[in-house]
């Protein structure tokens, strides 16, 4: 069994990981790149990515990729791979229903001898569990009898240009001894950095799922170590430089955790620890601490600018940035939201300006209304919150320039020396 001429993909979820992928597999087989939202569609077809993660050139490029939003044209597939995101609730729980809704619509197309593939991050054994029953349900089709199944976690870091899907080696694994390797020879005739064959599905989402588990814990500590350094009056900074001397020392910042991945995935361990009877403790530690340093920013700001003798009260805050990373224009789950509502139960007036954002979709998912324009001499508190490279460019006197005579700039992201900014995290 080995991917060929007849080999039909159909990609379900069109997103930073579907894709890019959508556009290699198209470079070797014949692909449609299906999407349930047909505003993303139409700009697809269009040759434009909003996420920025493909080029318009490339996109140009793909000229047998087709895109749809019709769900009949599934049905012309012989292999389905499901991108779609796998969000947690308000209680931190794993929201399962794209994944539930994509199963739902593939049980009405798939086919005896199909395969499908799934890329969601969830814990080890949401694809046999939740996943591949709906599909059997549906279809009215036996699993690894009539239809099989695959797991190959994706591994997109959005707005990284340097480490892109080809380059980054790919878990994969299969149903069977068969099927696991069809997937890894699909995915291997594309990804330039080689894959590693999973002994099972299972195996293969537990990989996943710790990858980020384990940078979410990593940041948490060091941000604790951030918290500690600040009330000793010591720069964090100066001091990880120092430990990065040593050979085995991880070189992690503090900071905000946001973003679609690290923040969210370490709650689908947690989770599938507690049915199974274990309490994870260090886990659920690091994501307080690191759930909670959108707060701490805002806190650390508000004393500075008491001790700078500067009216709480209706005092202007100008924060630079809100996507969860720099130079993305990723707005999911983004930390920054956390430090304006903050700021704003002290009754601050908060002004946020971000190029790279969406305004739009800013304003539907947050109720914040970005600014355009940046002026001088308006603000006490000004916040350099995301490491976008037009930020970092201005630089401390640009940057002081939005201030007042009297204010306070803090550097979340350490862009600026440690002389330069009255706060860094």
């Amino acid at each position: 069994m080995f991917p060929n001429s007849d080999t039909r993909i159909a990609i379900v979820g069109l997103g930073y990981v579907g894709l890019p992928l959508s556009v290699e597999l198209s470079k070797k087989y014949n692909v449609l790149g299906f999407d349930i939202n047909s505003t993303r569609v139409e700009e697809l077809q269009d040759k434009h990515d909003s996420t920025l993660e493909v080029s318009d050139a490339d996109l140009r490029a793909a000229t047998e990729l087709k895109f749809s939003c019709s769900k009949s044209d599934l049905k012309s597939a012989n292999v389905y791979i499901v991108t779609v995101p796998t969000p947690i609730d308000d209680s931190n729980s794993p929201d399962l229903t794209p994944l539930q809704n994509a199963s739902q619509m593939l049980g009405d197309y798939v086919s005896k001898g199909d395969i499908v593939i799934f890329e969601s991050t969830v814990y080890p054994g949401a694809t046999e569990e939740v996943c591949l029953p709906i599909i059997e349900k549906v279809s009215g089709l036996k699993f690894n009898k009539d239809f099989f199944a695959g797991y190959s976690p994706e591994r997109i870091n959005p707005g990284d240009k340097v480490n892109t899907l080809t380059k980054i080696k790919k878990i994969t694994s299969g149903s069977t001894p068969e099927v696991a390797t069809f997937v890894d020879k699909l995915y291997g005739s594309i990804i330039d950095a080689g894959t590693h064959k999973a002994s099972s599905i299972r195996v293969a989402e537990a990989a996943k799922v710790i990858e980020n588990t384990q940078r979410d814990l990593n940041i948490a500590i060091i941000n604790e170590f951030a918290k500690i350094f600040n009330r000793l009056g010591i720069d964090t900074e100066e001091v990880l430089d120092a430990a990065g001397t040593k050979w085995n020392f991880l070189k992690f910042k503090p900071g905000l955790v946001g973003g679609h991945c690290i923040s969210v995935d370490p709650y689908y361990l947690t989770h599938k620890a507690q049915e199974v009877g274990y309490r994870p403790e260090v886990i659920l530690a690091g994501r307080r601490i690191n759930d909670g340093m959108g707060e701490y920013v805002a806190t650390q700001l508000v004393k500075k600018l008491s001790s700078k003798k500067i009216h709480i009260d209706e005092a202007k805050v100008l924060i630079l940035g809100f996507t969860f990373k720099g130079d993305c224009p990723d707005v999911r789950n983004t930390k920054i939201v956390d430090i304006v509502n903050e700021l704003k139960d002290f009754n601050m007036s908060v002004d946020v300006y971000d190029g790279w954002a969406n305004s739009d979709e800013v304003k539907h998912e947050y109720g914040i209304e970005l600014i355009n324009e940046l002026e001088e001499g308006k603000y006490d508190g000004i916040v350099l919150a995301v490491d976008h490279s037009e930020l970092k460019e201005m630089g401390e006197e640009k940057l002081r320039s939005f201030g007042k005579a009297n204010h306070v700039l803090y550097d979340v992201k350490h862009v600026l020396k440690p002389s330069e900014a009255d706060l860094r995290l």
